[in-house]
């Protein structure tokens, strides 16, 4: 299968890492070329790590690569697609305007799928003259590492687009769940409402950062606490999909006040240094603010 991936950020060359490991041929596009070699060379990191881990060999991350072109050329990265799947910025404008560009350059059979984490793909399909083929691939981040890959049907999804979506998901050995398309989808809608009362929880005093997720690492089994996972998707974005879900859901997703200050003040989580935790290369350090050290 060719495979070709719009958008070289963490998720989109992960997404091109899971798809060309699984034998498939990748082409990474984003709009400039130091974003795409920063893609690949993504990519390459975490197939060099894999190999510390002994979970990649040296010929599987050769392989892999030889597997990934790039390009700034939409047409270029689509033209011979069997699936295109779109890993830009949360925006439906842009996401529409992808979508037309996608359907103009890429061949009639093609899959067009969005890696969105809550928007509506029946709203994004919606400007295509034939939707029947579009598709949400959500993936988890990182997409390396993380097992699933929430398959989103909308209104306008073709039965054999979704067994198709189905086939490539379990070909690149991720487990699939299909959801119907609604606001926030279900991990989303789950996810965001767990991490929403952590927040608001720390702004009552209940329980430091750390605390918090401790608990639920400890006591209910989370991989990572629901405030450290905000830190890692980013504030901002939890900001702007809990205003899209209070628009589409109701109040119960209004953002709480001690998450509209951290992005205000551009405290944006691991990728800005500083969210509720305090992040160096990476790596969280301690808590932000009055907690003070995290003892963990």
């Amino acid at each position: 299968m060719q495979v070709a991936v719009l958008g070289a950020g963490s998720m989109g060359h992960g997404i091109a890492q899971v798809s060309a490991m699984a034998g498939h041929d990748v082409v990474l596009r984003d709009i400039e070329d130091d974003l795409v070699a920063e893609g690949i060379d993504g990519i390459r990191q975490n197939l060099a790590e894999g190999i510390e881990r002994d979970k990649v060999t040296e010929a599987e991350m050769e392989a892999t690569l030889d597997r990934i072109s790039g390009t700034t050329e939409l047409g270029d990265a689509v033209s011979d697609a069997d699936l295109v799947v779109e890993a830009v910025p949360e925006d439906m404008d842009l996401k529409q305007n992808i979508f037309q560009d996608v359907e103009a350059s890429a061949p009639d059979d093609a899959l067009i799928a969005s890696n969105t984490s809550s928007l509506s793909v029946t709203e994004m399909a919606s400007v295509l003259e034939h939707p029947d083929r579009t598709v949400g691939l959500h993936f988890f981040n990182p997409p390396h590492i993380m097992d699933l890959v929430e398959i989103v049907v909308a209104e306008q999804t073709s039965d054999e687009t979704e067994a198709r979506a189905i086939e490539y998901v379990e070909g690149i050995e991720k487990e699939a769940v299909v959801v119907r398309d609604s606001a926030g989808f279900a991990t989303s809608r789950l996810g965001l409402a767990l991490g929403l009362e952590a927040i608001r929880m720390v702004e009552q005093g209940v329980a430091s950062p750390a605390d918090i997720d401790a608990a639920m690492r400890k006591g209910y089994g989370y991989p990572m606490g629901p405030i450290e996972l905000g830190d890692h998707v980013g504030l901002d974005v939890r900001l702007h999909i809990a205003e899209y879900l209070r628009e589409e859901l109701g109040e119960r997703f209004k953002p709480p006040q001690a998450l509209r200050r951290k992005v205000r003040a551009g405290n944006l989580g691991k990728k800005s240094g500083e969210g509720f935790y305090v992040w160096e290369d990476g790596e969280k350090v301690g808590m932000s603010g009055h907690w003070g050290d995290d003892d963990e």
